[in-house]
């Protein structure tokens, strides 16, 4: 992006995945992207969006960034990692920050970002919703809830955000992540972790994310669901819910949802006064804490419903069975690699003979 930086660039490489199948909001993208560039020495933006809107995004952003398509080697089901691993490959800077196309940093939240990858490999920031309504502020329960406890034992508590900041060296060393995957994030964030990398959560890195529409958050709440698929304990307890809330009711009356109501609030207010979280989330947030646990429990049963019917979750022309590998497969799948790896170093002629024997063979059955 030549000229559009300035001296006091933050050395940072800004990785947004896009996939547009209408570009109403392309005006407002634009703006932003050109104060990103006063603030960021590097814009990527991977356009998976069909060729029309390909064609307007790219003459719309010209000279506000890098516009490319993704790497067309790259099949994930899961879109979005192919634009994420085109981008952090196409990435000049070590520094990395990924982000969706709906969040909206400011410059002190980049300079937050590159200050904790001195110390980590991997950040998890907190998003918040601006401006807010209804469906911003129920979801902002979810957020408030996994400030106290995210459901992995070996995370930290905080939110999973639709931003990480990573270091693209090790992103590379790793081979990148699993995009057959529904919970990309959690994918990528405990791929690094498995690779040895270390994460930084801090509560207080506030990232602004802007409203989802009313359809677009409908149509996310089965799906989130399934997320929790990756997470055992909390789905079990959301999965456990139902039947204890109506054993519940049955045994001491409509008082115990009463009772229960008020100590999930008092959870999500717990969450929302961490690390000044007052100052972003609503108060909202907190008293539609047993609306969001309400809605994920019953969400979560139609989550297995699809995983028995279907094999996985519907996601636009797919089925994606797996919500996240876990820390252990992952490790697995590293070490793997790692021998095979060491095994081509070792011996590179005898892979090459075995290439070119594939091939004689092939030429032979032809």
């Amino acid at each position: 992006m030549a000229g559009a930086t300035t001296a006091s660039a933050l050395d940072l490489s800004y990785v947004l995945p896009l996939r547009w199948h209408q570009d109403q909001g392309i005006d407002e993208l634009a703006a932003y992207l050109r104060r990103l560039g006063l603030w960021v020495e590097d814009i990527v933006v991977v356009d998976g969006s069909p060729p029309p809107l390909f064609a307007r995004h790219a003459d719309r952003l010209a000279g506000l960034c890098r516009h490319i398509r993704p790497d067309p080697a790259l099949r994930f089901l899961m879109g979005k990692v192919n634009g994420v691993t085109t981008g952090v490959r196409e990435a000049r800077l070590d520094k990395v920050v990924i982000a969706d196309d709906d969040v909206r940093y400011d410059r002190a939240g980049l300079a937050r970002i590159s200050a904790e990858l001195e110390v980590g490999e991997i950040v998890r920031p907190q998003n918040y919703f601006r401006p807010l309504s209804w469906h911003a502020r129920w979801d902002t329960a979810r957020s408030l809830l996994n400030r106290v406890f995210s459901g992995d034992l070996r995370c930290p508590a905080a939110d999973f955000p639709g931003t990480l900041g990573i270091r693209r060296g090790l992103f590379l060393e790793l081979g990148g992540y699993d995009g057959d995957v529904i919970f990309e994030n959690l994918e990528l964030i405990r791929t690094v972790r498995a690779g040895g990398g270390r994460e930084r959560a801090p509560l207080d890195l506030y990232v602004a994310r802007r409203l989802p529409s009313t359809r677009h958050f409908l149509s996310q709440r089965v799906r989130q669901a399934y997320d929790d698929f990756a997470l055992p304990l909390r789905m079990g307890f959301f999965l456990a819910l139902v039947p204890l809330l109506t054993l519940a009711v049955a045994l001491w009356g409509w008082p115990a949802l009463a009772v229960l109501a008020i100590a999930a609030i008092a959870v999500a207010e717990i969450g929302r006064r961490r690390a000044g979280g007052a100052r972003v989330f609503p108060i909202s947030g907190s008293l539609l804490a047993p609306v969001w646990i309400a809605e994920r429990a019953l969400t979560c049963w139609l989550a297995l419903g699809q995983r028995l019917i279907y094999g996985g979750v519907r996601y636009g022309d797919a089925v994606i069975p797996t919500a996240a590998h876990s820390r252990r497969q992952i490790a697995r799948r590293l070490a793997n690699a790692a021998v095979r790896d060491s095994a081509k170093a070792r011996d590179p002629q005898r892979d090459h003979e075995s290439a070119d024997g594939k091939r004689r063979q092939s030429l032979s059955t032809a």
